[in-house]
């Protein structure tokens, strides 16, 4: 049997620990899958390079044997490790439970050929996996995507629907762990949070935010601008609008989910009082005040 360097295989150095080993392992075996590699007819060969070598340096003993005796590590346990030989019957393959914890499963029908019936693997469907995700009121409003790295590189696009809020959970089917024998992959959940804003708060499919007046429009009537998520609408204020008053824009709001229409957006009233008032306006002011201020006898 020629001599593999199994350090090499994986592309670790010897003193990786074995979490180390796994995760090359992981990386390595998805990437060189002949299921991934279809048209490339040595990745069966390299794949199952990739397993032998995990197969011997994820078990500790072995691992020492083989660190020891080098090329002659298999001829040394087949002669001194147990009796008759008995090792290559007991070689130590990668089970099914252990694949299924480190890639979710998937590949039965190909470990099943590659290794014999000893790998037979169970039907039974991938698992869901849930991912915390944090967007913007603005992202909420119009939906987004998110790219998303798996641990071994692997890549996604998340689509983030309109209408979306904290709480809200978003399937992204097929996405979880592979399902074993056949059986359907797991989902994927993205568990959405939106963050606050500074200029909106939102209720519901509602948004309420404050519409700064100034004293003399909110005293004598007018216009104010009054700028929502998409568009700028002018708010018609009336004569003696008292601070606090609450406008409502129907239809501004946030967008319901399957276009079932949107929200509505509460303007409230914030009269903003004048300041570096010259002494001709105070004094303007100050008669004002007089001509209100019941007279006493």
């Amino acid at each position: 049997m020629d001599y593999k360097d199994y350090y090499q295989i994986l592309g670790v150095g010897k003193n990786a620990s074995q979490d180390e080993i796994k995760k090359a392992f992981r990386k390595l075996a998805r990437q060189h899958h002949p299921d991934m590699n279809p048209d490339d007819p040595g990745a069966a060969d390299r794949f199952k390079d990739i397993n032998e070598a995990y197969e011997v340096l994820s078990d500790p003993e072995k691992r020492t044997k083989y660190d020891q005796f080098g090329q002659n590590w298999q001829q040394y346990e087949q002669q001194y490790g147990q009796p008759d030989g008995a090792w290559q019957q007991s070689a130590r393959t990668v089970t099914p439970e252990e694949f299924e914890q480190m890639f979710g499963g998937g590949y039965s029908d190909f470990f099943e050929t590659l290794f014999g019936q000893s790998f037979r693997a169970r039907s039974q469907r991938g698992r869901d996996l849930e991912y915390p995700l944090e967007i913007t009121l603005e992202e909420a409003f119009t939906g987004t995507t998110r790219k998303l790295t798996y641990e071994d590189g692997y890549t996604i696009d998340a689509h983030i629907p309109p209408g979306v809020h904290t709480g809200s959970r978003v399937r992204l089917k097929g996405q979880g762990t592979p399902g074993i024998g056949g059986a359907e992959d797991g989902d994927l959940y993205l568990e959405i949070t939106v963050l606050p804003h500074p200029i909106y708060e939102r209720d519901g499919d509602d948004l309420k935010m404050q519409a700064p007046v100034d004293l003399y429009t909110a005293i004598l009537g007018g216009s104010v601008n009054v700028r929502g998520l998409d568009k700028t609408v002018k708010l018609t204020i009336p004569p003696e609008t008292q601070n606090g008053r609450v406008f409502r824009l129907k239809g501004l709001g946030m967008p319901r989910p399957k276009g079932q229409g949107r929200g509505d957006l509460y303007a409230v009233v914030k009269v903003v009082l004048p300041t570096n008032l010259s002494a001709e306006e105070i004094e303007r002011f100050r008669e004002l005040q007089a001509a209100r201020t019941p007279q006493t006898a």
